[in-house]
């Protein structure tokens, strides 16, 4: 209940953040791109700039890591994608028809997928794309390879979809259509085929790419768009920063999430990432601010004696043993949310149940609609999928 699980800010740019990624080599490290074209390096356990370079004219709007040691890309509103090392000169510049709005580099070989107008494939060696991917989208939001399948990556688009390709066979291989825009995808980095998105209703979806008839999970709570999504290096957790400001954390099965995070400054937040070690939580806003959170609100950090190890193990399974009472329940559940969230919250919340019950009186009372099929809550935001 009395948690603190705000550890520190970077501080440093002077627009909002729009992208976070991990650093490839370095555990420690992140490397963030601002609105202002200015990306920076930051030794999170410092809390301080290690690089910074004023790479694009535009825009940041993604940073990846890339193949080799030390190396990643960054691309940006004013058509081009660097490739950057050690130095504060890009080792190699690729010009595009658009404007860029996602990137993301593929884990073993010298290639790169990018969104914006069209999706694009390009080889570190070529200057032109190898491969350019339409289906129907005016634009496209974001790409992601997937870490574990290596040839398969993801785009979602202005048109609501969420469409999958495969390197091999150079063209798409489904499409699936829900009823508001995604704005991020995940890939789980323990599962080779789940992925969870970020959508414009506020909820974050989980899918199985064999099977995307329905939803395998619906993660809700959030009361504005989902802008950004992660998954944890473990795969049992996952983040999602929101336009209402506020952060929230959900253990991959649940429906709702084990915490909210938000400060009476933070801003709209477009960027969330995991720590490598799973016990950080990043996220950067409109404000220039990139903060650190604690994963577990009230885990003690730094070095425990054995005595207050197992005391803390002990109490944890305590809390695991009587949880389902409600008293305990109630303690536990409880968490402090601003108070423009809490009255979203609830203005939501009865808009729902008015739905529910305006559908189950009309069932009652009409005999066309008992032979209708509910739909189920997984299904509800899924309008189609094109193979």
């Amino acid at each position: 209940m009395f948690a603190k699980p705000f550890v520190g800010s970077l501080n440093g740019h002077i627009d909002g953040v729009y992208c976070l990624t991990k650093h490839p080599s370095k555990l420690n490290s992140m490397i963030s791109g601002s609105g202002d074209g200015e990306i920076r390096i930051w030794e999170v356990s410092e809390e301080r700039t290690t690089w910074r370079v004023q790479g694009h004219r535009g825009l940041v709007s993604g940073v990846c890591a890339g193949r080799d040691e030390g190396r990643f890309l960054s691309c940006s509103t004013d058509k081009t994608v660097k490739i950057w090392g050690e130095d504060t000169d890009p080792i190699e510049t690729y010009m595009g028809k658009h404007a860029f709005t996602g990137l993301s580099h593929h884990r073993s070989d010298p290639i790169f997928a990018t969104s914006g107008g069209t999706v694009e494939v390009w080889d570190e060696s070529r200057s032109e794309p190898i491969h350019d991917f339409a289906w129907g989208a005016d634009s496209y939001q974001t790409v992601k390879f997937n870490q574990v399948q290596q040839n398969i990556f993801a785009s979602c688009g202005t048109d609501r979809t969420v469409v999958l390709y495969d390197l091999r066979t150079s063209m798409p291989l489904s499409k699936l259509v829900m009823t508001l825009k995604t704005n991020a995808i995940a890939w789980n980095p323990m599962e080779a085929y789940i992925f969870t998105t970020g959508s414009e209703d506020h909820n974050a979806y989980t899918f199985d790419m064999r099977n995307m008839a329905s939803a395998k999970n619906v993660m809700k709570d959030h009361v504005s768009a989902i802008m950004d999504v992660d998954y944890s290096p473990t795969g049992q957790e996952i983040v999602t920063g929101s336009y209402d400001r506020t952060i929230r954390l959900y253990d991959v099965g649940s429906g709702h999430s084990r915490d909210c995070y938000h400060t009476k400054r933070m801003q709209r937040i477009f960027a969330v990432q995991y720590s490598m070690d799973s016990k950080y939580v990043l996220s950067g806003s409109d404000d220039g601010n990139i903060r650190i959170w604690k994963a577990h609100a009230n885990e003690k950090m730094g070095i425990k004696d054995w005595r207050e190890k197992n005391k803390l193990e002990y109490s944890a399974k305590l809390k695991e043993r009587y949880g389902h009472m409600k008293d305990i329940r109630r303690i536990d559940k409880h968490r402090r949310t601003p108070k423009d969230i809490k009255l979203a919250d609830s203005r939501k919340k009865e808009m729902v149940s008015a739905e529910k019950r305006k559908e189950g009186l009309r069932r009652k009372h009409s005999k066309k609609l008992d032979a209708v099929r509910r739909v189920p809550e997984r299904e509800k935001s899924i309008v189609g999928i094109a193979k």
